[in-house]
């Protein structure tokens, strides 16, 4: 999946905002313009399609909290993509997906009031021009369509009011691969804010053997990723000890999953200038930091959509080049987007410029503009993004 366009009315201080956002982004802006809003709706977007909506709500304290300053009663997105044609993926096929939620009375509890995921240009069914319904709901009907487009009724009580009808109608026999393969790429956009790596933090516990390959939302599952990917795949460990070394240079070595108590492996690096292996109770929150974002950026499957809030947060400069080099490369598997207060940050992206979106605070409302044209063009002749953004010039623009 890529996400072409994003229009969202009504959802925390995004009271109407249109987004278009390319393969690799940077978010910037001030403290309290947005940034972290537009992450979090990318996590309800994850939750609504698994089926969980009702529960992420239910943590927010209700619909209210996600309601632009009280003074609405609905929230609105409608979501233009492309996605692999699920016959022939030399094709692409245009989706747009629209829902619109309610509150219910004054109360903190919400209906899913309509919902509408419509495929254009559907190649994998030989259709080019007119757009063809998947699914439909409204307030009197609930309709899923097959591959040729015949209506499928389903039962009202078979869709709860507070879930998406497309995470009830994604499954292996709903006979509909384009809803099975939007649903899941949906599903797969990661969101990752908040990552916890200090002393106490669970990411530096031993874990239970498991196989797991992408790095969860709250970053706690690190130890069983790297052990997955690192011992099973050489393009992976590959990717990790050269980023490792260019940040730490030769003194690195290697990871090591040495076995621990009741059926858990532990993550311990080995220095070439110690004779004994750290482990990662005792390494800083830095190198932590660093291990986790490289590897969420070096997932030979990555999701469609990976977020990160705030990459440079603990991090020395010198290893902001690495994870901008990688961000680089994935972006070409996934779509990238990065919030960021750091200059320096910016001018790692020495020779690709991302998207560039300058979010801003007017009248109690987030506003997105993406940085482009002549004017961008003309500074950069001059100044790196990094300079730019520090003089105020960006957000001028």
């Amino acid at each position: 999946m890529k996400i072409n366009r994003i229009s969202i009315k009504g959802y925390r201080s995004l009271k109407e905002i249109d987004w278009e956002p390319g393969s690799l982004n940077v978010v910037i802006g001030p403290n309290g313009t947005g940034k972290s809003n537009l992450l979090r709706f990318f996590e309800l977007l994850v939750a609504a399609s698994k089926g969980n909506l009702s529960s992420y709500i239910q943590k927010a304290g209700g619909i209210k909290p996600l309601l632009w300053d009280g003074k609405m009663d609905a929230f609105s997105f409608r979501l233009d993509s492309t996605l692999p044609s699920v016959n022939d993926d030399q094709w692409e096929d245009d989706y747009s997906y629209e829902v619109l939620f309610r509150q219910m009375g004054s109360s903190g509890d919400y209906l899913v009031e309509s919902e509408c995921l419509t495929v254009q240009n559907q190649n994998s069914l030989g259709i080019d021009d007119e757009p063809v319904k998947l699914l439909y709901r409204d307030k009197q009907k609930i309709i899923i369509y097959d591959a040729t487009g015949k209506e499928m009724d389903m039962p009202e009580d078979v869709v709860s009011h507070g879930e998406l009808l497309l995470a009830t109608a994604a499954n292996p026999f709903s006979g509909s691969k384009q809803i099975n393969a939007f649903q899941k790429s949906l599903s797969s956009l990661a969101v990752y804010h908040d990552l916890f790596v200090h002393q106490d933090s669970l990411i530096r516990q031993p874990a239970v053997t498991r196989y797991e390959n992408t790095v969860a939302a709250d970053g706690q599952n690190l130890v069983s990723v790297l052990h997955t990917l690192y011992t099973g795949d050489r393009n992976f460990k590959n990717a990790i000890d050269s980023s490792m070394r260019a940040a730490f240079g030769n003194e690195y070595e290697e990871l090591v999953f040495p076995p621990a108590a009741d059926q858990r492996v532990q993550l311990r690096i080995r220095w070439s200038s110690l004779d004994q292996e750290q482990s990662a109770a005792d390494l800083s929150d830095g190198t932590i930091y660093f291990l986790l974002l490289m590897t969420i950026l070096n997932n030979p499957r990555p999701p469609a959509l990976i977020a990160i809030d705030e990459p440079e947060t603990g991090l020395h400069p010198s290893m902001l080049s690495v994870v901008a080099e990688h961000a680089v490369e994935i972006s070409c598997k996934a779509q990238v987007i990065f919030t960021t207060h750091s200059s320096q940050f910016l001018d790692a992206f020495a020779d690709v410029r991302p998207v560039t979106t300058v979010t801003s605070w007017q009248n109690g409302e987030t506003r997105l503009k993406v940085l482009d044209g002549e004017e961008l063009n003309y500074w950069l002749s001059s100044y790196t993004l990094g300079s730019l953004f520090v003089s105020g010039e960006l957000e001028n623009m």
